[in-house]
């Protein structure tokens, strides 16, 4: 069997008194996709924060290519190398974004640093043609841009150093529901294409059946249950599993019945 892209073993991260990531393990293929859900504070953000490289792990390890992530990056070459093996994209493509700088520009930095021989306006073009764009939107600034616009200018800033897993938190959740499908729909594509390995971090169960393999479920910083997409959503045999699922507003949908079945969980 070929090695795991990602391989995270162990992880814990305490804050205080406080356990946002209690022995955290999972792996991920090339080209898979694989869906960490729960509520908010769950861990699953922290857990992605370490895997980036945005904050340290009290124990375990993170595995990316075989190479495990010890420790702080020494050096800029050494963080660029990093860099060009775990990307992210964020909630809030506008937070993101220099507001200051036009998106060819954005594409042009990154590429300055990660590849700085290469034929930079031809692979921006090939970047912006990649996720939907084209060179049209090549001068606009952040703000002239619609919120799906400005996610895939994130996606693009994002595969520009061609990393090997691209960890998506709460990537969509911004968007209007229409603009999520298309961005979904770009994701799915983007992956048939490249190969890359998909780590979404969300609490919509709807992404998660829609463009995930697998899916670990976190609950106080632990998992809780883990498998292929559809059995666990299909026939959850956890508690708290089964209650997210039941927490998705339908036809006869109880939430003073659910917050009382979470209270006594």
């Amino acid at each position: 069997m070929p090695e795991p892209v990602l391989q995270v073993t162990g992880l814990h991260r305490t804050f205080g008194s406080v356990r946002a990531v209690d022995d955290v393990s999972f792996t991920l293929d090339a080209g898979a996709s694989l869906g960490i859900v729960g509520e908010s504070g769950s861990g699953k953000t922290t857990t992605a924060r370490i895997i980036v490289g945005l904050e340290q792990a009290d124990e375990g390890q993170v595995t990316v290519l075989g190479r495990a992530r010890a420790g702080r990056a020494r050096g800029k070459a050494e963080r660029l190398a990093r860099a060009r093996e775990v990307q992210m994209v964020f909630q809030d493509p506008y937070l993101s974004l220099d507001p200051r700088t036009s998106v060819e520009a954005v594409l042009r930095e990154t590429l300055r640093l990660h590849f700085p021989d290469t034929d930079h306006q031809a692979r921006i073009r090939e970047l912006l043609d990649q996720v939907g764009l084209g060179t049209r939107a090549a001068d606009a600034l952040p703000r002239q841009l619609s919120g799906g616009q400005r996610q895939r200018v994130a996606i693009a800033r994002a595969l520009a150093v061609e990393p090997a897993v691209l960890v998506l938190d709460e990537a969509v959740a911004a968007l209007d529901v229409s603009v999520q499908a298309q961005v979904l729909n770009l994701l799915a594509d983007i992956r048939e294409q490249t190969g890359i390995g998909y780590l979404f971090i969300t609490h919509d169960l709807g992404v998660v059946r829609c463009v995930t393999d697998e899916v670990v479920v976190m609950r106080h910083g632990r998992i809780v249950e883990a498998g292929p997409t559809a059995q666990v959503l299909d026939d959850p045999q956890h508690a708290y599993t089964a209650l997210l699922l039941e927490s998705v507003p339908r036809p006869g949908w109880d939430p003073d019945g659910i917050a009382a079945a979470r209270r006594a969980l």
